[in-house]
């Protein structure tokens, strides 16, 4: 893929007077229509709010008054985010027509640091997938831009896709439940930041499970995605899980190596299950990272490896099912002539809009958290999650990073993701699972390529500890290129 400008030297070509923000965005925007018809990764461009958000900047130039880490720079919203007056829909039928009031949180911090939001890029159904094979009725499936015949990854497929198809400066907000950013960011060759569960708001977000959704940023490279969480991060007094630690310029700071960086390679996630080519792309990169003086240290955690993904989607699908319970067909989105009872309305309505994924992690997770089930389950899996959460601290002891592959195969085909159950859907998410499940940072960051596809590296780091990760994840970059 093409490489494009950086965020600061599209800025520098902006106040030079070399390019006008109404320029760069028309040229943008222009792409991701003629590149939607062939790859879907957006399923709303939002060319009239971009463009005249784009004239607006370029008086602020004339007039000497442009400022704002991310002046000028076109973003890309996942859909399950609010953006005020466009079309909203977290890839479900629905909520079609949904043209929200306001702006989630992130989205309003962008903005104000003189972002231009280009439009909502595809995902799975409400997240629900690994794939971005699970969009909802009308929907069409975001294609990967190195072969598209593959997946782009999910939930937040058509944010990645994008990112590694545009040629020109981009910048996406995202959004990780179970692995939603690395995944895709993995598969589509670019970089994706998720941060500690609580740097930023959720507020505006279309919740999939509250106690584990995140939001963060895809990007080309690790600087532009830096630059778009210290945009967006901080405490919110909208967002009572919001943290309050201040926010670093991590940007600035990425440059500044660490004098002694302890990696644990998390040997669980080089064993089975894993692609033995995905493996040894990932120990070359890592390999590489030690000859610039990492320090590589072999850490096991079994408990994680065994439990994440059981304990992962009982405490995913039980949160769904309460947070979905709002999508009756009354309040916002789609809706049919309102006959019969309340229960039938619903019945019909949810029957109708929502998609077979999504139908089935309600039904699951409504089983989960009925009396009587509640504690064999939902709560025996929060104490399971407890126990992981202390596995992690124990490996934080030995190392400040902790690697792994972040998927453990390439891109698949569509055709092969068909013939996969429910089961075998589920367990691809075996390296991403755990550190969402604990909510802690990571990041997957390209390690090379097996074949013409990219393969990605998974960096792990302890609660708040995002500029180290992203240090860490800087010298990979520079090692890997």
């Amino acid at each position: 893929m093409k490489k494009a400008l950086s965020i600061l030297e599209l800025q520098e070509k902006f106040t030079s007077g070399e390019l006008s923000v109404e320029e760069n965005t028309q040229k943008i925007i222009s792409e991701a229509k003629n590149s939607n018809k062939e790859f879907h990764h957006f399923n709303e461009i939002s060319w009239e709010k971009a463009l005249q958000k784009s004239k607006e900047l370029d008086k602020q130039l004339k007039a000497r008054k442009a400022s704002g880490k991310l002046f000028g720079i076109p973003v890309s919203v996942k859909d399950c985010l609010c953006v005020k007056g466009v079309e909203s829909t977290a890839g479900s039928a629905i909520l079609k027509t949904y043209k929200p009031l306001f702006n989630a949180t992130a989205v309003e911090r962008a903005e104000r640091e003189g972002a231009i939001i280009i439009g909502k890029t595809s995902q799975d159904e409400f997240g629900f997938g690994t794939f971005s094979t699970n969009v909802g009725k009308g929907f069409q499936i975001p294609l990967n831009p190195y072969d598209k015949k593959r997946s782009c990854g999910g939930s937040s497929g058509g944010s990645a896709g994008f990112a590694a198809l545009t040629e020109n400066t981009h910048a996406g907000i995202a959004e990780s439940t179970g692995g939603s950013i690395a995944c895709p960011a993995s598969f589509c060759g670019v970089f994706g930041f998720t941060p500690t569960y609580g740097r930023v708001s959720r507020y505006g977000l279309m919740d999939y499970a509250s106690s584990l959704d995140k939001i963060g940023s895809m990007a080309k490279n690790t600087q532009d995605a830096a630059l778009m969480l210290e945009s967006i991060a901080g405490i919110d007094e909208k967002d009572s899980t919001s943290l309050p630690n201040p926010v670093e310029e991590y940007s600035k700071l990425l440059e500044k190596q660490p004098k002694e960086l302890k990696i644990g390679i998390i040997k669980e996630f080089f064993s089975e299950g894993i692609d033995k080519k995905v493996s040894e792309t990932v120990w070359k990169a890592l390999k590489r990272l030690e000859s610039e003086g990492a320090k590589l240290e072999e850490i096991s955690l079994p408990l994680n490896a065994k439990y994440g993904i059981p304990a992962y989607y009982l405490v995913a699908m039980t949160e769904s099912s309460t947070n979905l319970a709002k999508y009756c067909g009354l309040r916002y989105g789609n809706a049919l002539n309102l006959e019969g009872s309340f229960d039938e309305y619903f019945t019909k309505v949810r029957t109708e809009f929502f998609g077979e994924e999504a139908k089935r992690r309600i039904i699951l997770g409504t089983f989960a958290r009925m009396s009587g089930f509640r504690d064999a389950y939902y709560l025996k899996a929060m104490k399971v999650r407890t126990l992981l959460i202390q596995e992690f601290q124990q490996a934080f002891k030995k190392a400040e990073i902790l690697a792994s592959p972040t998927m453990p195969i390439i891109a698949p085909e569509f055709s092969k993701i068909e013939k996969l159950s429910p089961l075998q859907n589920y367990a691809m998410d075996l390296c991403t699972v755990p550190a969402n499940l604990a909510g802690l940072p990571h990041a997957s960051i390209n390690a090379g390529f097996e074949g013409k596809m990219p393969v990605g590296l998974m960096l792990t780091g302890n609660y708040l500890q995002e500029l180290q990760l992203l240090q860490a994840s800087r010298m990979i970059e520079k090692a890997v290129q």
